[in-house]
């Protein structure tokens, strides 16, 4: 079996467009890290996701990604607060609830907190990908318009099972 991550962000729940959203309304640059944290640690996460909407049937995928048998399936997510993190789980545990989650501090790389040898990652931000892979990883991007930035390219969970099966 495989090792596979999945991100959280952008690719299980569509916060990244609706958080960026605020931000902007708020008049916050989106390339000020300080400010964008801080605009994260005030906000209501239990609320935030509850009104966030699941991408692509993503939590039903993740099933079939379980019971494909071909995966240690886990979700590796980056957060800013420990009440975030907090949240996170308590809201991934209302539809999976056999599922390791692994929260890391956002200052840190994905690679630091598990190893990326051999182990997929599927995530939206390039940037994670290109860490992974310089891991020994193999990096999925994903991408609503299957825009692939020279990775191999996904809009739905479970098409990673025909990427697996055609490499296997």
């Amino acid at each position: 079996m495989i090792n596979l991550y999945i991100d959280f962000d952008g690719v299980i729940v569509d916060t990244i467009e609706t958080s960026y959203e605020m931000i902007r309304k708020e008049g916050i640059d989106t390339k000020d890290y300080d400010a964008v944290a801080q605009f994260y640690s005030k906000l209501d996460w239990k609320k935030f996701l509850n009104d966030s909407k699941q991408i692509n049937n993503s939590f039903e995928n993740i099933k079939k990604l379980v019971n494909s048998g071909l995966f240690y399936v886990n979700i590796l997510t980056h957060v800013t607060t420990l009440y975030e993190a907090e949240e996170k789980i308590k809201y991934l545990r209302k539809y999976l609830d056999d599922i390791t989650i692994i929260t890391v501090p956002k200052k840190i790389s994905k690679t630091k907190m598990v190893s990326a040898k051999d182990a997929i990652l599927i995530d939206d931000f390039s940037k994670n990908l290109v860490e992974w892979e310089k891991e020994g990883g193999i990096g999925v991007r994903f991408n609503l318009d299957l825009e692939s930035k020279g990775f191999y390219v996904i809009d739905r969970l479970d098409k990673i099972i025909d990427f697996v099966e055609n490499k296997i």
